[in-house]
C-alpha cells in the first residue's frame, strides 16, 4: 500500500468512525464500498471486518450503561450462525454477483421496513430478532455491511435509538470478531499485507473519528440519528448494486 492510498483508507476509517459513534453504526456502511474499489473485494471487506470491530470495542465502554443485554445475546447468537456459511459462500462467489446479491436484499430489507413503519406496524417477539441477527452475521461475513439488517429490525420494533446504538458496539465487536477469525481459518489470503505503524495509523484514525464523533453527538436529536442510519444504509445498499451490476456487465 502506498502513501497516497494509505491517507485515503485513513480518511474513510475517520469518516468511517465518526458515523459508528454518532449513529452506532454506518462505519462498514460508508467505508466498505470505497475499501472495495481501493483494495478489491475479499482484502477491502476484511479490512472493514477488523476495524468495525476496533471501533466497536473502543466505543463500548462509553455507551456501557444503556447496552441491553439481552437484545445483544439473541443477536449475538444467531449472527454467528450466519457468519460461518456467509464467509464460505464469500470465498466461493466473484465479487460481482455477490455485491448484487447483498444491495438487492438490504434494499428490498429497508424498502419493507419503512413501509411497515407508516403503516404503523410493530414487529415482536423472538424470531424476528434471531433473523435479524442471521441477516446481519451473514452479509457482514459476505461484504462488510452487517448494519441494514439490524437497522430495519430497530425501525419495525421501534427499538428506542440510545439503546439500539449502544447494544450494536458489542454485537459489532463479537459478530466482526468471528467473521475475522473464520476467514483468517477458510482464506488466509484475504488479510491485508500491512506494515504494523500502518496498522497503528488507522488505529489512530479509528480513534479520532469516535471522539469527533462524539462531539457531534451532542448537537443530533435520536430522530435524525434514525434518518441518518437509514439514509447510510441506503447509500451503501445502492453502492454495492451498482458496483455489482458494472463488474458483472
Amino acid at each position: 500500500m502506498d502513501v497516497t492510498m494509505l491517507l485515503m483508507v485513513l480518511g474513510l476509517v475517520v469518516l468511517g468512525a465518526v458515523a459508528q459513534r454518532v449513529a452506532g453504526l454506518g462505519f462498514a456502511m460508508l467505508v466498505s464500498p470505497f475499501l472495495v474499489l481501493l483494495l478489491g473485494p475479499h482484502v477491502g471487506v476484511f479490512m472493514i471486518n477488523v476495524c468495525g470491530v476496533v471501533s466497536s470495542a473502543l466505543i463500548m465502554p462509553r455507551v456501557w450503561r444503556d447496552i441491553d443485554w439481552s437484545m445483544f445475546r439473541w443477536l449475538t447468537v444467531s449472527s454467528i450462525a450466519g457468519s460461518v456459511p456467509g464467509v464460505i459462500a464469500a470465498a466461493l462467489m466473484d465479487s460481482g454477483p455477490l455485491s448484487i446479491f447483498v444491495g438487492g436484499i438490504v434494499l428490498i430489507a429497508l424498502i419493507l421496513s419503512l413501509s411497515l413503519s407508516r403503516a404503523h406496524v410493530v414487529v415482536t417477539g423472538k424470531a424476528p430478532r434471531a433473523v435479524a441477527g442471521f441477516a446481519s452475521g451473514m452479509t457482514n461475513a459476505m461484504a462488510g455491511v452487517g448494519g441494514p439488517a439490524v437497522s430495519a429490525y430497530a425501525v419495525l420494533t421501534r427499538w428506542p435509538q440510545r439503546a439500539f446504538a449502544a447494544t450494536l458496539q458489542p454485537f459489532f465487536t463479537c459478530m466482526g470478531a468471528v467473521a475475522v477469525i473464520t476467514k483468517l481459518i477458510v482464506d488466509p489470503s484475504q488479510a491485508p499485507l500491512l506494515d504494523w505503524w500502518m496498522w497503528a495509523l488507522i488505529v489512530v484514525a479509528i480513534v479520532i473519528g469516535i471522539f469527533g464523533g462524539e462531539r457531534l453527538q451532542r448537537h443530533v436529536s435520536d430522530r435524525s440519528a434514525r434518518i441518518f442510519v437509514i439514509t447510510i444504509a441506503f447509500i451503501g445498499a445502492i453502492m454495492a448494486l451498482v458496483e455489482g451490476l458494472i463488474e458483472v456487465l
